[in-house]
């Protein structure tokens, strides 16, 4: 503890990460603000029927990574989940077309091109779930609700605007959180807008158990032990990676005489446990809101079955569902996101090769092979943390809001943020020479 204590205060010793970290608080505040902030036209005190929309199910997870905003008719109602979208949109596309595939391979200057088309493709969602969003507040909120006018033009035109200009605001305030601050600035501004609704979540909780005495205090305290438990186990996931050995000629040149000695650099590939991150989830609770959808167009009673049934996430035909596109996205995800030819190539390149394995088509083959081996216990591992939410509601009768923090997409997300953060802390304070966040050891001066 007292090691921890001192990397804390070393950080406030290095200018440059300090003023990083304050500009990044700051950049939060202001967006942490403007979620506060509800459209011009709309009476703040008539949004009940909005937040009881949002207090439960589908619509929770949509209030979640807004951070309340959503609940609230906020200037920042679709936060930057339209950004999020675009960027997987681009991403999925760069498999498929040519000229992205090109600005991928292109370095630095392709990877601003297609930052910028990502930016005008944020653009064209967000002037689609714009109005959706509208439409949504007219069936929602009573008619006194709207202070212009109920189906009023110039609401509908300004509210659009105000929300298309909410979200590019808060994807510049990623962006320089990213550039000028700490850590990855998209990701941080999700996180913090799930951290925004753990206080109330567990005041709820509390408030169930100990007031209400429903299970009293020892079961809040069970409760709190299996949350440390589940993020110890997301830690795990995040950072567990499969050493791969490798080892690279060492050249010595005595006068004419070249030699290749092949006892030399001995090195290591880190195969991620999980390499998908989060996107599984991503992708799998975004195909979850199609059945319900198409379901809901037609009256009869087996369609209406299936609308229950994939309206409650926490149902047991729903998480069965999740589970497994859960699974089969991770598979998908991994093998177009871990390069492993182009991983051969440049081993064999550099003059690397693995002990017992020939360079290029068998070194590729090997490695698809050991990420096929991983990807499965840290596919099933993923959906198990995805639908423990529905499972500590089941045996637990936990809250809903409270048990939305026991795994899920919320909780991967805060794990691997926090963890990108901390190691970009950590960088800073090893080139200082002073002992990281993650490395205990002797504190050493820093070098003027």
């Amino acid at each position: 503890m007292k090691k921890f204590i001192e990397s804390i205060s070393n950080v406030w010793k290095i200018e440059e990460l300090k003023n990083r970290i304050l500009i990044t608080l700051g950049l939060l505040l202001v967006y942490r603000f403007g979620a506060q902030v509800t459209l011009p036209g709309i009476d703040a005190t008539q949004l009940t029927g909005l937040a009881g929309q949002t207090k439960d199910g589908l619509g929770s997870i949509l209030d979640m990574f807004t951070g309340g905003a959503f609940s609230k008719a906020s200037v920042f109602a679709l936060g930057i989940m339209p950004y999020i979208s675009a960027s997987i949109v681009v991403q999925l596309m760069g498999i498929a077309i040519p000229y992205l595939q090109k600005l991928q391979s292109d370095g630095e200057s392709g990877r601003k091109k297609i930052n910028q088309i990502t930016r005008w493709l944020t653009i064209v969602i967000t002037l689609v779930q714009g109005p959706t969003y509208i439409y949504n507040l007219y069936r929602t909120l009573p008619s006194s609700a709207f202070i212009l006018g109920f189906n009023s033009f110039e609401f509908l035109f300004s509210s659009v605007v105000i929300l298309v200009t909410g979200t590019i605001f808060a994807m510049w305030l990623g962006e320089k959180i990213t550039d000028k601050g700490i850590g990855n600035g998209i990701s941080l501004l999700i996180m913090v807008g799930i951290l925004a609704r753990l206080p109330q979540a567990f005041i709820q909780e509390f408030t169930t158990r100990v007031t209400n005495n429903n299970g009293g205090p020892m079961l809040l305290v069970i409760e709190i032990i299996i949350w440390l438990l589940v993020i110890i186990s997301c830690v795990l996931l995040v950072m567990a990676i499969r050493k791969i050995p490798v080892q690279y000629a060492r050249r010595t040149t005595s006068g004419d005489f070249e030699q290749d000695m092949m006892g030399g650099n001995r090195q290591w590939i880190p195969l991620k446990l999980n390499a998908s991150g989060v996107m599984p989830i991503i992708f799998a609770q975004a195909i979850m809101f199609i059945p319900a959808a198409v379901a809901g167009l037609s009256k009869s009673d087996a369609s209406q079955s299936i609308v229950g049934a994939f309206s409650n996430m926490f149902g047991f035909w729903y998480n069965l569902v999740f589970a497994t596109l859960i699974v089969v996205f991770t598979f998908f995800y991994t093998a177009i996101t871990v390069p492993t030819n182009k991983m051969s190539d440049d081993l064999k390149r550099s003059g690397g090769f693995i002990p017992g394995v020939r360079p290029g088509v068998e070194t590729s083959d090997y490695l698809d092979k050991v990420m096929s081996l991983i990807t499965f216990p840290g596919s099933l591992f993923l959906a198990l943390i995805a639908v423990f939410p529905a499972i500590v509601v089941s045996l637990m009768d936990v809250q809903q809001s409270w048990a939305m923090f026991f795994g899920g997409t919320s909780l991967i997300i805060m794990v691997g943020v926090a963890i990108d953060t901390i190691q970009q802390i950590n960088s800073y304070l090893l080139n200082k020479h002073y002992d990281g966040l993650m490395k205990s050891g002797k504190n050493r001066k820093a070098v003027a």
